[in-house]
């Protein structure tokens, strides 16, 4: 069975599994609705996207905002640097993030909850980064704040970052901050 571990922000989960090697390999379980329900990760899924990003790039910070999305994410192949930011107006942490190294050793999973921006930056030569989601993507409710936004101070391990447009362009959190529904 999986570990929970510690984490700074309510609602946020770190899950460490179990995994079973030998000489030929490994075997990790990466999700089960029960198990992971026990631990905190009460979600319907209802989509699985896979991105591969080569080292240096980072995606984030993405949102949906209606009905919201949460995310199991894991990072089956290289390592990453995977940021929760909470943007939920009624929470005391509001504004304030968490990162966790997510890689392809200890298999680490992070479910980030609706509510919360996500992104990660690309610590590897190359990264696959896995996550179940618990609503279809939707272009029409797609959002995101800034990376680089100082009144979130995520500390990002990427100095010159890989940026889409959409990411170079996204407002910051003070920007979109009354217009959240969460």
């Amino acid at each position: 069975m999986p570990r929970k571990l510690e984490t700074k922000l309510d609602g946020v989960v770190l899950l460490e599994p179990e995994v079973h090697g030998d000489s030929r390999g490994f075997m990790v379980e990466t999700f089960r609705t029960d198990t992971w329900a026990e631990l905190g990760i009460d979600a319907e899924f209802v989509q699985h996207n896979h991105s591969r990003s080569a080292k240096g790039t980072l995606r984030g910070l993405h949102f949906q905002t209606e009905p919201g999305q949460a995310k199991l994410v894991r990072c089956p192949r290289g390592k990453i640097f995977d940021v929760a930011v909470d943007l939920r107006c009624d929470s005391p942490a509001f504004g304030q993030w968490e990162g966790q190294v997510l890689d392809d050793v200890s298999h680490r999973q992070l479910f980030v909850p609706v509510g919360f921006g996500h992104g990660f930056a690309v610590l590897s030569d190359v990264a696959d980064v896995a996550y179940l989601c618990s609503s279809t993507y939707d272009p029409a409710t797609e959002s995101g704040i800034a990376w680089d936004d100082p009144g979130v101070g995520v500390e990002w391990p990427v100095a010159k970052p890989l940026l889409s447009e959409r990411d170079k362009a996204a407002p910051t959190l003070a920007e979109v901050g009354e217009t959240l529904p969460f």
